[in-house]
């Protein structure tokens, strides 16, 4: 039977909450770069305010379903769930089952290990593979798989109920319409380490910032501010200056011909004294 056979033979979905007392797998971090991935993602989202009070973004996070008598539960690397009914506003989560709580998550992560696990798995049998639970139990629309080692970015779109890979842009980013957000990898540091980083950009094109890249970009800022207040405090010296040197003319000016007049006074009454007359000579 082909993977379109399959697909087209679901099994029965329930969807029901799991119970206080279930026991999650609770299946490890692969690395340290994965949770710095995960939270890099989630915090310039937040310091942009696209975060609302009722999304639910977590990191292996238990997404269930109970597909014919088993429970299924399955922990992508990342997920944003939005607009979760009020009621659950402020719950701490230990799982969540779609339908039943909230809508579906709008997008899952799986950041890809040096030893690849089974975040490709097509296994449409119990335990199911990721890919499968994503696409045809929860019918995610935005199936992303990120190699960070490579910087290699695959983005699928459901598209008649079955993931279809999708191009980047020019720039190497997709624009994924359910965000309003391009998602694309982004090459540099943050804090010490030195990786491949998934980032977001508005639909304008703008990065959305990291707070220590914010925190940065308000001192350079300031200190424009500072060279520009410098700048303008040079030129009104500059002015106030040549204004100085303006009066200190007209001043010698005036001296000048005071001085002029002055001597021409003194030069007319000494003739008068030696007997010329000043107006026959006019």
């Amino acid at each position: 039977m082909t993977y379109t056979q399959l697909r087209q033979t679901l099994p029965s979905i329930t969807w029901e909450i799991l119970p206080e007392d279930f026991i999650l797998p609770d299946d490890p971090v692969e690395n340290n770069l994965q949770p710095l991935l995960a939270a890099a993602l989630r915090e310039s989202l937040e310091l942009a305010g696209l975060i609302l009070i009722a999304d639910v973004i977590a990191t292996n996070f238990g997404l269930c379903a109970k597909v014919e008598d088993k429970t299924v539960v399955k922990a992508p690397d990342w997920l944003w769930i939005r607009d979760v009914p009020a009621s659950s506003e402020g719950k701490i989560r230990r799982s969540y089952t779609p339908h039943a709580e909230g809508p579906v998550p709008v997008i899952v992560i799986e950041f890809i290990s040096e030893t690849e696990g089974n975040e490709y798995s097509f296994n449409p049998h119990y335990p199911y593979g990721k890919w499968y639970f994503y696409e045809q139990i929860l019918q995610v629309p935005i199936y992303v798989i990120f190699h960070p080692y490579t910087g290699e970015l695959d983005v699928y779109r459901l598209q008649e109920n079955s993931y279809q890979s999708q191009n980047p842009d020019e720039n190497g980013r997709h624009w994924l319409p359910e965000l309003d957000l391009f998602l694309g990898v982004w090459q540099g540091s943050r804090g010490s380490m030195d990786a491949n980083w998934l980032r977001w950009w508005d639909n304008s094109g703008n990065l959305l910032l990291w707070g220590k890249e914010l925190v940065e970009q308000v001192q350079q800022q300031v200190e424009q501010e500072s060279q520009r207040a410098e700048q303008e405090r040079q030129r009104a010296e500059q002015e106030r200056q040549r204004a100085e040197q303006e009066h200190q003319r007209a001043e010698q000016v005036t001296s000048d011909l005071e001085q002029e007049r002055s001597t021409r006074q003194l030069l007319e009454a000494k003739l008068r004294e030696l007997g010329i007359d000043l107006d026959r000579l006019s």
